[in-house]
């Protein structure tokens, strides 16, 4: 059985990088292929009728006809989807949902998950993941010979509706594969989606300990709980993820930045694996790091998403102006905006990237459009934070686990400004001081408006961290039902309601 899945994948993996270098060669030609075929596709649909798809010929028609939107804008549609209506936002019917929680507030989001890109989209991206492993990666791979682990979520069905299904993206894909992929995953569909996620934890534990796991497929920061999970079973006091899986080779990481992480899962390992970089979301797959040596991440441009790319500043218009593929820069940050086969128009994903690479087009992830501190004008963004907490981190030989932080506002007793930080250290710095002064200078060399706000103590005072008990983070996304590898700690708020969530927490314990 193995050496037939390594011969057809083998065949696979050589056809599909062919078409991924023809689309790396010719991205502006790909783009508006599928840009145009999803405009016929949706062109009799409830949204593509109120703004006139019939006569939208060409990219600049589609920027005049049709706004830029939000989840809230589209929602209205969403609901119709969800009690059963057809050719609302895409031709045909929709059954799944993917239940986001989103990063930047507590509402939850229902994606739709269409049947094309549900197989266009999310299912080529995984095969893609593969494809570019073995061909740019490692072509001595031998994933095939053991099991790739995925921590997934659960699903439910509607409370009106029993045909309609919403759950987290993971458990959707997972209820959809092909049968053959059971046989190469773990843990056990049965599982896998179990609700209960610290049930899960116990039983995904006791099964994936005896599997010879050979990638792992997940956020970091759930991969770690399970890891640690392990351990405590194992009574591995050295922590060494070498002695349970002493052939790992890969871990296929998205959903944060892993670079806070990385030298946390190098420390478990006596041997080298691969780290691959990739981004995912409810609404699309986006990225896949293409060699070992760069993590930025190589735009798909065929999965039946249309990118544009937006200025933050711009987007309090309806009609911002925007740029496709054929007119973005290097290293201007940019709010991406993507149509796709979901039926998600010219929609807000809520990320802001940059690109590192116009031949072929790779990308970083540098924040979120509403995930930042702006309390004094210091625009500060996740990949500022992420940047310091790193050289902190490598200057202090500290290992951080978790952190988020938030402004401190002007009142009687602070004349300035400033920012707080809870940080839960997996190795506490060997100097907290001088953890504290770098983060501080990197983030200020990185960003001058923050450097700018820095200068004199004047506006923003030096960074005050509190370091938090091991568990505090946990304990805080349990508190919210907000266990699982699809939740994900809110690094920076622009307002203090986590902050003051987790303090309080502190308090009550």
């Amino acid at each position: 059985m193995l050496s037939l899945v390594n011969l057809f994948a083998s065949w696979n993996i050589k056809r599909r990088i062919r078409q991924i270098e023809y689309f790396m060669a010719h991205p502006v030609a790909v783009q508006t292929e599928h840009f145009q075929r999803m405009i016929r596709a949706a062109a009799l649909t409830e949204w593509g009728k109120v703004h006139n798809y019939s006569d939208i010929q060409s990219i600049d028609d589609f920027r005049k006809s049709v706004p830029v939107s939000r989840y809230e804008d589209i929602f209205p549609y969403i609901e119709r989807m969800m009690k059963g209506e057809s050719d609302i936002l895409w031709h045909g019917t929709v059954d799944w949902f993917a239940k986001s929680s989103g990063t930047s507030n507590d509402k939850s989001k229902y994606i739709p998950i269409t049947e094309a890109s549900l197989h266009d989209c999310h299912f080529r991206a995984g095969r893609d993941l593969l494809a570019i492993y073995f061909h740019f990666h490692n072509p001595a791979s031998r994933i095939f010979n053991g099991k790739i682990l995925s921590i997934g979520g659960s699903h439910e069905p509607h409370q009106q509706h029993e045909k309609i299904r919403y759950g987290d993206l993971s458990a959707v894909l997972l209820e959809n594969l092909p049968v053959f992929f059971e046989w190469i995953r773990t843990p056990s569909k049965k599982v896998a989606l179990m609700s209960n996620w610290e049930e899960k934890l116990e039983a995904m534990s006791n099964e994936v300990l005896q599997e010879d796991v050979r990638a792992i497929v997940g956020v970091p920061t759930w991969t770690m709980v399970l890891i640690q999970k392990m351990f405590e079973k194992k009574d591995i006091s050295d922590h060494n993820l070498s002695r349970i899986w002493g052939n790992l080779e890969v871990f296929f990481h998205g959903g944060v930045n892993f670079a806070p992480y990385k030298e946390n899962f190098k420390a478990l390992l006596t041997h080298n694996i691969h780290f691959v970089n990739i981004y995912n979301a409810s609404e699309g797959f986006f990225g896949i790091q293409l060699v070992r040596e760069d993590e930025d991440m190589l735009l798909m441009l065929d999965y039946g998403i249309f990118y544009e790319f937006a200025l933050v500043e711009d987007l309090a218009s309806n009609y911002p102006t925007t740029y496709t593929l054929g007119e973005v820069v290097l290293h201007q940050s940019y709010a991406m905006i993507i149509s796709t086969n979901g039926g998600l128009w010219r929609y807000i994903i809520g990320d802001t990237v940059t690109f590192t690479s116009l031949v072929p087009h790779k990308i970083k992830i540098t924040g979120r459009t509403k995930h930042f501190i702006n309390a004094f004008g210091e625009e500060l963004m996740v990949d500022n934070a992420e940047r310091g907490i790193e050289e902190a981190c490598k200057a202090t030989n500290a290992l951080v686990k978790e952190y988020t932080a938030a402004p401190i506002y002007f009142s009687d007793t602070e004349k300035r400004g400033g920012h707080q930080w809870l940080i839960e250290f997996e190795k506490l710095p060997n100097d907290l001081k001088q953890f504290e002064e770098v983060l501080d200078k990197t983030m200020q060399r990185l960003n001058s408006d923050y450097e700018a706000k820095r200068n004199g103590d004047m506006i923003l005072k030096f960074p005050v961290i509190q370091v938090v008990p091991q568990g505090t983070f946990y304990a805080w996304m349990k508190q919210r039902g907000k266990l699982g590898g699809q939740h994900k700690v809110p690094r920076l708020s622009n307002n203090r309601d986590y902050i003051e969530n987790i303090l309080a927490l502190l308090v009550i314990k």
